[in-house]
């Protein structure tokens, strides 16, 4: 149980006893939960299948400089290997609508996908037609080749580079945008370290966007030098910047790598409400996909990975 595997925090301090109603909660996101591949790693398809649910979300990343091509091998593997593949649309790194037509013709007929996750790509300059992710939602070949659902971002830190009002309007029109061309939506978080500031930002969702489903990221199971090089990566700063203030806090974070604890606060805030907006978890592997899948497994079934 989430409780049990790790009685103790790192001080040798007994942990308080997690509720049966809290573990629940924390089982059930997990249930409903993803995680993510490389595109470039076909092979951790059949690895993972082998630890997590038949039908289980896996999504592949659209790397920089890369074609969107090259996520074909890793999509078929997952649907090989029973899971369900979403592709990373990354709207600045497509080069050409040309290129966007003939990766959605595969992936849809070969590799049976019907979900992406639409992101701007954070390039200076776009190297083709999509200027940002609301661009490419206007391009008429995602429905046309099949797309259903498409998952969109949300920044509980907010955006490094974008302000904040510019990214509230930039969602709202994607929201509109795509309702329009009858896709369903749902959204996913950037992982973030302060639980906190994820409960608040999924309310504020819920006010704005009672029927929206939010999907919370977690950083995985991870090394610490990869979390905080993921962490810059990805713009994480406010959390590194606040916890930089506090030195002991800093240790915790580069030193404990488990989204156990995360994953418990957000149960314990979700547990006594009789409706949430929150749909599941979603696992940034960050390379370490067998770990991810084994941790999500193990809370699946009512239990706590375990540190090494």
């Amino acid at each position: 149980m989430l409780g049990q595997v790790l009685p103790v925090d790192r001080d040798g301090l007994a942990r308080e006893p997690v509720p049966e109603a809290v573990e629940r909660q924390a089982a059930g996101l997990a249930a409903s939960g993803s995680l993510e591949i490389g595109a470039l790693r076909p092979k951790d398809a059949h690895a993972i299948a082998e630890i997590l649910p038949s039908g289980t979300p896996v999504f592949v990343n659209h790397l920089p400089r890369h074609p969107l091509a090259q996520a074909i091998p890793a999509l078929l593997a997952l649907r090989e290997a029973g899971l369900e593949p979403v592709p990373h649309l990354a709207a600045r790194r497509i080069e050409s609508a040309a290129e966007l037509r003939h990766f959605l013709a595969r992936a849809t007929a070969e590799a049976g996908v019907r979900r992406a996750l639409v992101i701007g790509g954070d390039l200076a300059r776009p190297l083709g037609p999509y200027a940002d992710g609301r661009a490419l939602l206007a391009e008429p070949a995602l429905a046309a080749h099949g797309l259903r659902e498409i998952v969109l971002p949300s920044y509980p830190e907010g955006h490094p580079r974008i302000p904040l009002a510019t990214l509230e309007a930039d969602l709202a029109a994607k929201l509109e945008g795509a309702a329009a061309r009858g896709f369903g939506t749902t959204l996913l978080t950037q992982f973030c370290f302060q639980p906190a500031r994820i409960i608040e930002h999924v309310a504020l969702l819920r006010r704005r966007y009672p029927e929206l489903g939010v999907q919370i990221g977690l950083a995985g199971p991870s090394s610490p030098a990869a979390l905080l090089r993921f962490a810059r990566a990805c713009g994480v700063g406010a959390t590194l910047l606040a916890l930089s203030r506090d030195g002991r806090r800093a240790v915790d974070l580069v030193t404990h790598t488990d989204p156990s604890e995360q994953l418990l606060a957000l149960a314990r805030h979700l547990a006594p409400l009789p409706q949430s907006n929150v749909v599941g978890i979603h696992l940034f592997s960050f390379g370490a996909v067998e770990a991810a899948a084994a941790w999500l497994n193990a809370v699946m079934r009512g239990g706590r990975h375990a540190r090494a």
